[in-house]
């Protein structure tokens, strides 16, 4: 069996053949109902998040049990067919987008939590389970699941894993990668695996972290076992206010250089606060040109400390104005801005591309004056809201898809600001993933051989590459096309010439 090719679709006149034949080996191992295969149908799993890109599947298969995600998989697998697992669609980055002569996976029924040991303090959960509702389940425990997405109420913990995702209180409790035990599922041949281990240790090689952030490339996720954490005790948050992007920027570098690790430290501009602020009313400052959210917990004693020691940062840096929430529900006020960024911004424009990359602290500001003479090269606007402790940006890019020049000077720019990023010393993506979304950037940010490396990583796992095909890793016959010519700061250069980490 060979390859699939990255771009591969069958031709429309045998694309009813071979539907026809799918929908038959689905239909031997899934009830009638759990196999979708009619235009309607099949219409609403085309794409993720990531809107601007869709594509319809030959067929949707809705298993409810690891017996029947084992058969589909081997199944396809004898046929030769692509599969593409999909938990909530929440993605950002077109991880979830189907193969046009593939199957889409939905792993939405599985959706139980099977067991929460709170001495152990664990959780052994479905894929499909929310990411909220394991917080909820361990709330009588006083305890609960740290990673929060802005996605979270509606995100799975499959997702989850396959993206690696963060959220706001990352930057003290870690992403996906640090909560999570062990991940059990299935390779594209339907064989069973696990990673990880719920004991300190896991006999042979550990390839959880392989795993976890794959994007589906790897294997088809079923269940996760996740590390709960003690509520803390008293969680408090700053909004602090600066009538300069660089002095925000410094104040976040200078937060962590004085050795404090806040449970929170997000950063908004001045366009994303007053886009917030008109939908949630949450008390933001439409005057400053950038807001920082800092939130300590811990004991009383701790968090006192720890915002005092914050509040003395903020107002060296040059906060023009500090306000700091006295009760939880001022808390919650002060973050449901943040939490409402990306619904907030689809309030006032017909669309946006939610970019995903990462640069050193030191650069916010530098990233955020690029990002405005961008917005004047491409003629859009743009929004930006970022986890700042991480340096991990959230720029939303906003345009209307229905504009076919629109959509390309977004994809322009979202590239100019990845490939900017890269240029700073970062990455292309921070938790939203690669995708499809991110494909040309990965030619910058990589060697060819790089790129060939993580290939022969996927190849090792799934030798025919049916699982998620054409995502993540580019081809070589892509870079070379994309790396003829760059455009940066108004000068060609070729991609391999660019500044690299």
């Amino acid at each position: 069996m060979t390859l699939v090719p990255a771009d591969s679709a069958p031709p429309a006149c045998e694309r009813s053949a071979l539907q026809a034949k799918v929908v038959r080996a689905l239909q031997a191992v899934l009830a009638p109902h759990a196999v979708l295969s009619t235009t309607e149908d099949v219409t609403p799993y085309e794409c993720d998040g990531l809107t601007a890109y869709r594509q319809r599947p030959l067929a949707v298969a809705l298993p409810e049990t690891e017996a029947q995600v084992q058969a589909v998989l081997q199944a396809c697998h004898a046929m030769g067919v692509p599969v593409v697992a999909r938990g909530a669609g929440t993605g950002l980055s077109g991880g979830a987008m189907p193969h046009a002569g593939g199957v889409t996976l939905s792993l939405a029924r599985f959706n139980q939590i099977v067991h929460l040991d709170p001495v152990g303090r664990t959780a052994r959960v479905q894929c499909g389970v929310r990411n909220l509702a394991i917080s909820e389940a361990a709330a009588p425990y006083n305890l609960y699941y740290a990673p929060d997405p802005s996605s979270q109420i509606a995100c799975t913990i499959g997702g989850n894993v396959a993206e690696n995702s963060g959220g706001v209180h990352c930057l003290k409790y870690g992403l996906t990668l640090h909560n999570v035990l062990r991940v059990r599922g299935f390779t594209a041949e339907g064989e069973a695996i696990e990673f990880g281990s719920e004991a300190l240790d896991c006999p042979g090689l550990d390839l959880l972290a392989l795993v976890i952030g794959s994007e589906g490339m790897l294997a088809v996720t079923t269940e996760v076992t996740v590390r709960l954490i003690p509520k803390p005790r008293l969680a408090r948050c700053i909004m602090a206010s600066f009538d300069d992007v660089r002095k925000a920027g410094d104040a976040v570098a200078a937060v962590i250089a004085a050795g404090i690790i806040p449970a929170g430290l997000e950063m908004m501009d001045k366009p994303m606060t007053a886009a917030v602020e008109d939908f949630v009313h949450a008390g933001y400052d439409l005057d400053a040109q950038a807001i920082l959210l800092c939130e300590s917990d811990g004991t009383p004693e701790e968090v006192e400390e720890e915002i005092a020691r914050m509040t003395a940062v903020l107002r060296e840096c040059g906060a023009t104005a500090i306000a700091c929430s006295e009760n939880e529900a001022e808390r919650l006020r002060f973050w449901s801005g943040r939490k409402n960024a990306f619904p907030a911004s689809g309030r006032i424009s017909p669309d946006y591309m939610c970019l995903d990359s990462t640069i050193p602290r030191k650069r916010l500001a530098d990233i955020l004056l690029a990002i405005q003479q961008m917005e004047k090269k491409y003629g859009l606007r743009c929004c930006n809201v970022f986890h700042a402790g991480d340096g991990n940006l959230h720029p939303l890019v906003l345009f209307d898809a229905n504009d076919a020049d629109e959509l390309h000077r977004c994809e322009l720019f979202g590239a100019d600001i990845l490939e900017t990023s890269v240029a700073m010393g970062g990455t292309v993506s921070g938790e939203h993933g690669v995708g499809v979304e991110k494909l040309n950037s990965m030619c910058v940010q990589f060697t060819a051989q790089e790129n060939a490396q993580m290939a022969g990583v996927k190849r090792a796992f799934d030798t025919t590459g049916l699982l998620n095909p054409g995502k993540v890793i580019p081809t070589l016959q892509r870079c070379a096309e994309y790396g003829k010519q760059v455009v940066r700061g108004g000068q060609t250069q070729r991609f391999a010439d660019l500044p690299r980490f």
